[in-house]
């Protein structure tokens, strides 16, 4: 975001011909873009940042509508403002840095089962969901909120003359490029090896115990700070002036998700917890304990944070599924993938909040939306961790009556 790459890589996706002079192609590439930028950086940056290229668009089509109709009575304006506020939580799901109940949730999941979760089955796992996902939003949005014509006048234009103004890419974009691309490929490189090699060979134990994901974040992280913009200058492509504008809260915010959920486990709460909750609901199978992880992390994220969420749900659904004696795994991993939902009300995600603030989205319309958004997402979460767990090599094996 320093260097304006962000905004580059956005007007790359509209650009190829025809996307930016049909509305529905254009919507659907706002939520590709969103997704791809909000897998690796913060959800809320990502919809603050398309926002305004949004907001240009849909004065590009307002002007084209016969009587010059208000921008905010648009259908085409509601979707296209949504589909950020709604891609960006999707999209930071592809990735375990994507979104903090991600890192929070792989936390409690590892100090409870002992299995660890490489970023690279992490992706694995998550891809075909995170995919499934994009294509119902996109289905939903798109029938719910039908654009009033197909085509934008003008709209090319619009995205040619932003493109023209990038001119060539800076010095400070190829370094951010280049520090982007060590990380992740040092993050990807232990789960390739284990593709190659297998998971029981010396090679791929070798380079899991020493590619560290911490380490890695940290060498690409510092990378920034030697890789030079111009060298007489002795400017360089970030200064910590520039760094401590990050919001080191959210970090801080991981670890205090990471020791509640521990201090519930160590202190025997959650177990109590969960088991009376077991023999309240009667729930005992793997479908129906995925199913309340589900559901119970959503409603919970309407109003209340997501980070927040998954940091009591999963802790307590960890001892729920041990005392029925299924795998804890996979309804853990379902509470994570709830937890980034909540769509309904504009205070349920930053995001949400940014894009009503806009004053381009009726709240009756946000309500709608992400009501049948979270209801059908709510399936999807399912059917895709049960699916996409075990073939990512994750646990599926049921426990007995001892959680052995």
């Amino acid at each position: 975001m320093r260097h304006g790459l962000h905004r580059r890589f956005a007007f790359w996706i509209l650009s190829p011909p025809g996307v930016a002079a049909s509305t529905y192609r254009t919507v659907i590439a706002f939520g590709l873009a969103t997704m791809a930028l909000s897998a690796f950086i913060s959800n809320t940056a990502t919809t603050a940042m398309l926002l305004p290229i949004a907001l240009g668009v849909v004065a590009t089509l307002s002007g084209s509508v016969a009587g010059g109709t208000d921008p905010r009575r648009l259908r085409f304006a509601t979707a296209i403002m949504l589909m950020p506020a709604y891609s960006a939580p999707i999209g930071g799901l592809l990735t375990l840095i994507g979104s903090p109940p991600n890192l929070i949730g792989r936390g409690l999941i590892e100090d409870a089962t002992g299995t660890r979760i490489p970023f690279f089955t992490w992706v694995i796992m998550a891809a075909p969901i995170v995919l499934a996902m994009f294509a119902v939003l996109s289905v939903v949005l798109l029938w719910l909120n039908r654009p009033e014509t197909r085509r934008i006048e003008g709209a090319g234009a619009y995205v040619a003359t932003e493109r023209a103004g990038f001119g060539r890419m800076s010095a400070g974009e190829r370094n951010t490029l280049a520090a982007f691309g060590v990380a992740v490929a040092w993050w990807i490189t232990p789960g390739v090896v284990a593709l190659v090699a297998g998971e029981e060979s010396a090679v791929y134990r070798a380079v899991l115990a020493r590619v560290d994901e911490g380490v890695v974040a940290i060498v690409a992280a510092a990378l920034l700070f030697v890789l030079p913009v111009d060298r007489r200058a002795r400017r360089f492509t970030l200064t910590w002036n520039e760094a401590v504008r990050i919001d080191w809260g959210t970090i801080l915010l991981f670890g205090a998700g990471i020791a509640l959920g521990k201090l519930l486990s160590e202190t025997g709460l959650a177990e109590t917890m969960g088991r009376n909750a077991a023999a309240l609901l009667g729930v005992s199978s793997l479908l129906g304990l995925t199913l309340l992880a589900t559901l119970v992390t959503i409603v919970i994220s309407e109003t209340t944070s997501n980070t927040a969420s998954v940091g009591v749900v999963v802790p307590i659904i960890l001892p729920i599924a041990t005392a029925a004696g299924v795998e804890p795994l996979v309804p853990a991993l379902a509470a994570v993938f709830g937890a980034s939902f909540g769509f309904m009300l504009p205070v349920s995600t930053p995001p949400n909040a940014i894009v009503y603030g806009s004053g381009m989205v009726p709240i009756t319309r946000m309500v709608r939306s992400g009501l049948i958004f979270d209801l059908i997402g709510a399936i999807v979460i399912v059917a895709g961790v049960m699916l996409m767990a075990p073939a990512a090599g994750l646990g599926w094996t049921p426990l007995d009556g001892d959680g052995r």
